[in-house]
């Protein structure tokens, strides 16, 4: 039986805080009784049974651990309570009290909430390439780790025989190809799987065109493998990165998480990198395509793209570039003298992807960015300590649920911590979850960056992150502006409870620290993004390669950033009011106006973040009236109001599709369903809004529908995708499900239930 390990470490590991919020599976056939291995393969062929209708797990296998851990009984059965609700105080309390203690039972002794974050369906097989060409997959990965990761894609398989970009999407090229290649390199034949499916798979792939109709990430990770030629890709140039930084295409200019996948892809590009050419490589050249391997016309490949895969299709100005630099800088690019300029870049591009690596402790800003700086550090040197490093944290990545074993995208642990901490404290019992709070306040003071980058590192293109918060742990050290201001939020509300029995307070010099990472993330428009300020122009984004997202390029400002910080500057500039006083006024005087210039002429503002509309417009009401704004004075806020309100569902819900980040429309979810996250959004940002001066009764509706969907154990269901990013690609965040339910009851009891009653 698989268990969960958190805050070990292990060989070729370091860390700053002892490991604290590290989530590492490992088999142990003696792990378990017997009545929880029967329970878990249990939920293992529910999942799979209904693996079409209901698209995610609910994290049985992390929960039961957890929950026998701390001495709590779990209803796997997961029924509905039944009982009628009454909308009372007394009924509410009884709620929230069996959704706390559930929720404190699933929390891990160093305070995070574990567990897992769905996002892209094609990251598990991108690592199982990397693991083959560099000869890592037996050495890494167990026969047990193959059996889960096999279970895991083909329970994602959709009926077609393909794989979506994500679990609730239509079948693109870009997973099922790569998805496909990884089963056959995990040992998988031409004809496995349950119901035909590698067949089924081949086929999809040949009806759609082949795998020349792959998009440009996958065209480069299968030339990587060999079953793709170089001569197919459109370039990516290394010798960009050898342009002065005043220059806009400069990689360093670019949004974080798109320059630690270019950089590096740029690095194989330069390098027309080709592992060993195996019987298996051989065979997945026939087996991928259409026509005969030796016959493709290569130089037209690079310009085809499924339409299935297709978002964001390339300009006539990137096509014309790319067509320059096929046709022309390539050739000379590659012969001397020039070659010369190639192998500087090369070496520059290896120098910085190193530096990236030892920063981040060799876990990379995602699991995507990490695939690739892993294989860049083995080709460099396959023997190096370097590689060893990074083999030892792609453990870190691996996740398993009833659906299998899969690479997660990244994690989200202090992200959960922080809004947990005030979804907690928003309940009128939150003193009764006093050892709850103080595990969670512990990991945030432990997950805090204490330090900057090494060196100069604003020559690496990194921003200051001593005193930040990564969204993940702290070993990552890629410091983000809401999770710093969540976090500071969580931190200095808990202060306000600190008494002699429980003691919240951190060092003054800590906040200090928090908020010069805030003010400094601040752009000129006054907003913020994520990770960095903006380095380049919005015009850049003519140029994004990748077909499937949108705004890869820029660091974009977000609404829910920006209020995410005003809001924990204006709670910090109450409890230390002569801190840089005019710096923080200033700042958020420049945020408000930001926000209120991004509303939509509905009164929306769209959640770039979250899904979506329901998302961007809960963040905007909070962050407008932690400056006082309220619905009396502000139309801004007003608007916002009238436009949840036109999108409550009969049952008194709200339920949004994760369609509307994809065609910023807002968009129901099918049939009219509900969704308990949308509807806590929903509430907080009307309560926030003073609703229930006006008419408390849409409040009373959407409470009504949260309490009727707990359940017996005091959990609430796992329901469709609520997270979001770069348009097109919709996250599962598990913690949201628990977190949001109780907060919005429990504004609901202060803000509601105690003026109504």
């Amino acid at each position: 039986m698989w268990k969960l390990k958190i805050a070990e470490g292990g060989s070729w590991l370091k860390s700053s805080n002892n490991h604290i919020g590290r989530e590492t599976w490992e088999f142990d056939q003696n792990f378990g009784t017997s009545e929880e291995r029967e329970a878990v393969d249990a939920a293992r062929v529910e999942f799979h049974k209904n693996r079409f209708t209901t698209r995610h797990t609910s994290d049985i296998m992390t929960r039961m651990q957890l929950a026998k851990e701390n001495n709590f009984s779990l209803d796997l059965q997961k029924e509905k309570d039944g009982t009628p609700i009454n909308i009372d105080t007394a009924t509410v309390s009884d709620i929230l009290k069996k959704a706390l203690s559930y929720f404190s039972a699933i929390q891990a002794h160093d305070g995070h909430w574990p567990g897992d974050f769905p996002g892209p369906l094609f990251t598990t097989a991108t690592m199982i390439i990397v693991l083959y060409v560099t000869e890592s997959l037996s050495i890494t990965l167990s026969s047990e780790h193959h059996k889960e990761i096999c279970r895991y894609l083909y329970n994602r398989q959709n009926l077609d025989g393909g794989w979506g970009l994500h679990a609730e999407g239509e079948s693109s090229m870009l997973s099922t190809a790569l998805n496909y290649t990884a089963l056959r390199l995990l040992g998988e034949s031409v004809d496995d799987g349950p119901d035909m499916s590698m067949h089924k798979a081949r086929k999809w792939i040949h009806d759609h065109g082949g795998a020349t109709m792959i998009p440009i990430l996958g065209k480069v990770w299968l030339s990587v493998l060999g079953v793709f030629e170089w001569s197919g890709v459109n370039p990516i140039p290394p010798e960009l990165f050898l342009l002065p930084t005043l220059v806009p295409i400069q990689p360093g200019r670019l949004w974080s998480h798109f320059r630690m996948a270019f950089i590096p892809m740029s690095y194989l590009y330069g390098k027309k990198f080709v592992g060993l050419i195996t019987r298996l490589v051989s065979s997945l050249r026939e087996e991928l395509h259409i026509h005969p391997y030796k016959k493709i016309d290569w130089k037209q490949a690079r310009k085809l793209c499924a339409k299935e895969d297709i978002y964001n299709p390339h300009t006539w100005l990137q096509e014309c570039l790319s067509d320059c630099l096929y046709s022309f800088g390539e050739p000379v690019l590659t012969h001397w003298p020039i070659s010369c300029m190639r192998k500087r870049a090369l070496q520059q591009v290896a120098e910085f992807l190193k530096y990236e690596d030892e920063n981040s402790q060799y876990i990379c800003i995602g699991a995507a960015q990490k695939a690739l700086s892993m294989l860049c550090c083995w080709i460099e040197n396959p023997n190096s300590d370097a590689f060893k490093r990074h083999l030892a944290r792609v453990a870190d990545f691996l996740w398993v649920g009833e659906d299998g074993m899969k690479v997660r995208v990244c994690a989200g642990q202090l992200w959960d911590v922080a809004f947990a901490v005030q979804a907690i404290l928003a309940c009128s019992i939150a003193q009764e979850f006093g050892g709850t709070l103080k595990k969670a306040h512990g990991f945030i003071k432990a997950s805090q960056i204490m330090d900057n980058p090494s060196g100069d590192f604003s020559r690496k293109y990194r921003h200051i992150s001593k005193g930040g918060w990564a969204f993940q742990v702290a070993d990552q050290g890629w410091q983000v502006s809401d999770c710093t201001a969540e976090a500071l939020k969580a931190l200095l509300l808990l202060s306000k409870c600190s008494s002699d029995a429980a003691d919240y307070r951190m060092e003054t010099c800590r906040y200090f620290d928090a908020v010069n990472v805030l003010l400094s993330l601040q752009n000129p428009n006054g907003g913020y993004g994520t990770w960095e300020i903006a380095r380049t122009y919005p015009w850049m984004e003519i140029f994004n390669m990748t077909e499937i997202y949108a705004d890869i390029m820029v660091e974009h400002q977000y609404v829910e950033c920006t209020s995410s910080v005003i809001q924990a500057l204006a709670l910090f500039r109450e409890e230390y009011p002569g801190h840089r006083k005019d710096e923080i006024d200033q700042c958020i005087t420049k945020a408000t106006e930001f926000i209120e210039k991004l509303q939509n002429d509905d009164g929306s503002w769209f959640g770039s973040w979250g899904i979506c509309f329901t998302y961007g417009t809960w963040f905007a009401i909070e962050g407008l009236s932690a400056v006082g704004h309220c619905y009396d004075d502000s139309s801004c806020i007003r608007k916002a109001c009238k436009f949840l309100l036109s999108k409550q569902l009969t049952n008194g819900g709200w339920g949004e599709s994760h369609l509307s980040s994809r065609t910023k429309a807002y968009t129901n979810l099918d049939g009219e369903k509900s969704h308990i996250v949308n509807t806590s959004w929903a509430m907080l940002a009307l309560m926030k809004a003073g609703q229930v001066e006006r008419d408390p009764t849409p409040l009373h509706r959407a409470a009504r529908l949260i309490m009727s969907m707990q359940l017996s154990d005091g959990d609430f269901p796992q329901e469709e995708m609520i997270g979001s990013f770069l348009k097109n690609g919709p996250l599962c965040y598990m913690a949201y499900r628990n977190i949001f339910p109780i907060w919005a009851l429990g504004e609901y009891q202060k803000l509601v239930l105690h003026q109504t009653f």
